[in-house]
């Protein structure tokens, strides 16, 4: 089977490697994001899966906008796929595209459809509080995420999982996943089941106002937003006016003497953030990072900044 494979991230590349590697599919061409700058510098990076084609010998085609650009189009049909994949592309397909390959287009999810629906549903899984995620292919239609679903996946969700790592396990257990599904395919037992569209919930696009840490929130949605944003857009907090990243924290559990939200506290080697309406939830600050300054243990920035426990809070 001749598969073409549309996908830009780390996460798109153990798919991309299984497809390689399986026996019965033959990986004619990677369509992926351009070669953009990023980080310290600007230097131009090229995407993950790219490397991975080019060490391959697999052609690569890198549109701005796939939708505008009949000859990438027309380079894709050239090269006559029996069924395209497609893992994290970050473009939605046209109709031309989703008529393209013989079998159709397979899609590869970050959730258990037809929830989270969108965008970032590895981050909303974290942020929403959920127990267990998971993974889905499914054949691609022109909604968002809304085409047939064909086989799933689950990975639990501990207390200390962040989006990064929640990312890496679903990327590893849904290479695999696609590679049962098309082995169904080919022995003509794979069923396309409908979504139950009343059951549809919405994982929207990140954005950077979201890592505003809000003090009155609960103790357990600030820990999952702390999780949950990671690598971006973070969460952040604001003490006499300087931001302060903060990277891990931990729920300590049961109900405290009421304070101020936001207020801080060192209690037993611990750095403790009083949240909820009335403060009586407690917040353990393990890892934070101050602006223009590394990461580092919260009990070093407390002791740098020489913090008076319960007197001083938050912004």
């Amino acid at each position: 089977m001749k598969v073409l494979f549309l996908g830009t991230p780390e996460f798109a590349v153990p798919t991309l490697n299984e497809l390689i590697a399986f026996p019965e599919t033959e990986v004619v061409g990677v369509v992926c994001q351009p070669d953009r700058p990023a980080g310290r510098g600007n230097k131009v990076h090229v995407p993950p899966v790219k490397d991975v084609a080019l060490k391959h010998g697999i052609p690569v085609l890198q549109p701005i906008k796939l939708a505008k650009e009949p000859e990438v189009v027309q380079a894709m049909r050239d090269l006559d796929p029996d069924l395209i994949v497609m893992v994290a592309f970050g473009q939605i397909l046209k109709k031309e595209v989703l008529e393209l390959p013989k079998r159709g287009v397979m899609n590869l999810h970050g959730s258990l459809l037809p929830k989270l629906r969108g965008a970032a549903p590895i981050n909303w899984s974290i942020m929403n509080g959920d127990t267990v995620a998971g993974i889905t292919t499914m054949f691609t239609d022109v909604g968002v995420d809304t085409g047939p679903m064909l086989l799933k996946a689950e990975v639990p969700l501990t207390d200390e999982m962040t989006s990064i790592d929640l990312a890496h396990a679903l990327s590893t257990v849904g290479a695999k996943l696609v590679i049962t599904t098309i082995e169904k395919m080919l022995d003509g037992s794979l069923v396309a089941e409908p979504q139950d569209d009343s059951q549809h919930t919405y994982a929207p696009i990140l954005t950077k106002d979201m890592g505003v840490i809000d003090w009155k929130w609960d103790a357990r949605k600030i820990h999952n937003r702390v999780r949950g944003l990671q690598p971006w857009p973070g969460t952040v907090a604001t003490f006499k006016g300087s931001q302060l990243k903060v990277w891990k924290t931990k729920v300590k559990a049961g109900l405290h003497g009421a304070a101020q939200p936001g207020t801080l506290l060192i209690e037993n080697g611990q750095l403790l953030a009083c949240c909820s309406e009335n403060g009586s939830e407690r917040l353990e600050l393990i890892e934070v990072q101050p602006a223009n300054k590394n990461r580092m243990s919260a009990q070093s920035w407390a002791n740098g900044i020489h913090l008076k426990s319960g007197e001083e809070r938050f912004d």
